[in-house]
């Protein structure tokens, strides 16, 4: 005997996968943003982009992101039975922590043609994962949509620094750059 889940059932199993997406995806991403940041010389000693925004904007754009994200996940977590459910989450996840590891690779290593792979990554297995979770649920792919729009403006910012610093700025703790004349 089949039976469908009430609607006060399917609001229950979404709040759920919500109050457990939501933490973990903020939790991942704060944890990504200790393996380095922009308060090194290192960044500071970068000529900035025209396009680069003001500071304050990546912690507010990244936490709102992050919820979407969260609340998107909870929406396909919750589709219990929908064919493709548990392949979209794979490839969410595979996504999300690849791209991840770009603050560790631009920020801590300081490579940022390596980061811009990691971007280049990140845009086309979302745009795979968003083929999957449209499948699933359609709502979340329109959560998600912010997501993937704020992705391709990273990329085109991470060139934008490998333009206006080819050299890839002064490497080191100290930011210092040394030169030895013979």
């Amino acid at each position: 005997m089949n039976v469908l889940a009430s609607p006060a059932q399917l609001r229950a199993s979404f709040i759920r996968w919500a109050l457990f997406m939501v933490p973990l995806v903020l939790l991942i991403g704060f944890s990504a943003g200790q393996l380095g940041g922009p308060n090194t010389p290192w960044f500071a000693g970068l000529v900035k982009p025209a396009i680069y925004p003001p500071a304050i904007a990546f912690p507010i754009v990244w936490t709102t992101l992050f919820i979407l994200i969260g609340l998107a996940l909870a929406l396909v977590a919750s589709a219990w039975g929908a064919q493709g459910r548990i392949a979209a989450l794979v490839a969410f996840a595979v996504h999300f922590i690849v791209t991840q590891s770009w603050t560790l690779v631009f920020f801590g290593l300081q490579d940022m043609t390596s980061a811009l792979m990691v971007l280049g990554f990140g845009v086309a297995s979302l745009l795979v994962a968003l083929a999957l979770i449209w499948r699933v649920r359609r709502a979340a792919v329109w959560l998600l949509l912010p997501y993937l729009a704020w992705l391709c403006f990273a990329s085109a910012l991470n060139y934008a620094f490998i333009v206006a610093n080819p050299d890839g700025g002064a490497r080191g703790s100290d930011g210092a750059k040394t030169t030895v004349q013979l």
